[in-house]
């Protein structure tokens, strides 16, 4: 059950062979695991390279014992018997960084300064991107990722990110899946002639 990245079948075994896992094993996540999750996840194409993606990393104790009251209560088990929980989040002052990561327009920085709400949308899109690609990455890493939204995403913003206004998208729990009950039978997906139209 707990197929490592090398034993992985074919490149497109991170979407066909890993799940979405809802109880872990109480094997262990290393700091140099998460590396190497950012290691990948950072390369997901983002609107201008803006990369507005943060990430919390929840691995102490008593990290988790602060995010538990903001997941909701049907998901607490969920983190409660996950090694690690990323919290990932959104960067409202993104633009700042445009010119280091766009310097061969650095005049994007004022433009998405003056424009909040294109900043707030461009931000928000391209977070999302990269919440798929992190996501990914966990997988390439020869780990497996249980994503959620069930939590109180303002709750978990002052509990963590008041100093840096960052904004909560979505909770993954990081490790390995349990032997007995760490995810369901995979759900149908919709029919290929129903979602893709070729021209």
């Amino acid at each position: 059950m707990t197929t490592t990245a090398s034993a992985l079948s074919h490149p497109g075994a991170i979407f066909t062979e890993r799940r979405t896992v809802n109880a872990f094993s109480d094997r262990a996540v290393s700091d140099a695991d998460l590396a190497t999750i950012w290691d990948y996840a950072k390369f997901t194409p983002t609107a201008a390279n803006s990369q507005p993606l943060r990430v919390l990393f929840v691995r102490t104790a008593e990290a988790r014992e602060r995010l538990l009251p903001h997941v909701a209560e049907f998901n607490r088990a969920k983190v409660s018997s996950a090694p690690v929980t990323a919290v990932l989040a959104y960067d409202p002052a993104f633009h700042e960084f445009i010119p280091t990561t766009f310097p061969h327009n650095p005049g994007m920085k004022d433009v998405l300064e003056r424009s909040p709400e294109m900043r707030e949308g461009m931000g928000r899109l391209s977070a999302g991107i990269q919440v798929g690609g992190f996501i990914l990455a966990v997988r390439a890493a020869g780990l497996w990722a249980g994503p959620m939204t069930g939590f109180d995403a303002a709750g978990v913003d002052a509990e963590f990110f008041g100093d840096n206004g960052w904004k909560s998208l979505v909770v993954v729990n990081i490790g390995h899946p349990a032997e007995d009950g760490a995810y369901y039978d995979r759900l149908p997906r919709v029919p290929e002639d129903l979602a893709a139209l070729y021209v």
